[in-house]
């Protein structure tokens, strides 16, 4: 499909407009009222709970934004939803509860967080989630086999992207082959995830492969994460919109 252009239409702020020395943490309903207050888009991360929900929440475990210390996927939604995030009032939102508080009011991105295990539970739940939502949202991953799969599972006309770098030295990657690795860096996978858009990081831009999607394969390229004044101009110059944080467009 084409992708629509509400897309890239705003600056996105990354997990929302979040600022934690004001209380308002990463992730929550609070980042992404702020984020609407500003005319903004939100980008938000989901993790499973051991139920199975959708948790909107960046990390694989609780420690960093939490008093609790294991697994997000260790805990029921109920148990997570009760924990406050970093120290303010907020709590750790459900997806569902997520899309009721935004309500349509602003372009909504969510990224499906993968450990590259082949498991399709977390997608599957997430193209549930937003199956009836009436508001304009896309679905992105890092995982191309979710990518491919949200084809499936989700709505026709909710545009998928694939997030993607030139390189794979995270840690996240660790299970992957040298071969996986190149074939995400170089987005070998195309046949199966059939993204709608690509997400790419700003400091591996300008690039070939992000140059390709965009000019032959008319494919938006939004890019990540855009913290400073060089990188905004590089985002300007070969990205058609940013996703932002720690400062205001």
């Amino acid at each position: 499909m084409a992708a629509p252009g509400w897309l890239i239409a705003r600056p996105i702020a990354h997990r929302g407009l979040h600022d934690r020395t004001a209380g308002i943490p990463e992730n929550t309903i609070a980042a992404a009222e702020a984020a609407i207050a500003g005319g903004y888009a939100i980008e938000c991360d989901v993790q499973p709970s051991r139920d199975g929900e959708a948790m909107v929440f960046h990390d694989e475990a609780l420690g960093r934004l939490t008093e609790a210390s294991e697994p997000i996927a260790s805990r029921d939604a109920a148990d997570l939803a009760a924990l406050t995030v970093a120290g303010s009032e907020q709590r750790i939102p459900t997806l569902p509860d997520f899309l009721r508080a935004i309500a349509g009011r602003t372009p909504l991105i969510i990224e499906v967080k993968t450990q590259f295990d082949d498991d399709l539970r977390l997608a599957r739940r997430v193209a549930e989630a937003v199956a009836a939502y009436d508001g304009p949202v896309a679905l992105k991953s890092f995982d191309p086999h979710i990518v491919g799969a949200l084809a499936d599972f989700a709505r026709a006309e909710i545009p998928r992207g694939i997030v993607a770098e030139s390189s794979q030295e995270n840690p996240s990657y660790a299970r992957l082959t040298s071969v996986q690795r190149f074939d995400l860096a170089n987005l070998l996978h195309l046949r199966e995830s059939r993204p709608d858009f690509l997400s790419w990081r700003v400091d591996d831009l300008p690039g070939g492969v992000p140059y390709l999607c965009r000019q032959l394969g008319q494919m938006p390229v939004m890019t990540w994460t855009v913290r400073t004044d060089d990188q905004r101009r590089n985002a300007a110059a070969h990205a058609d919109q940013m996703v932002f944080e720690g400062f205001r467009p």
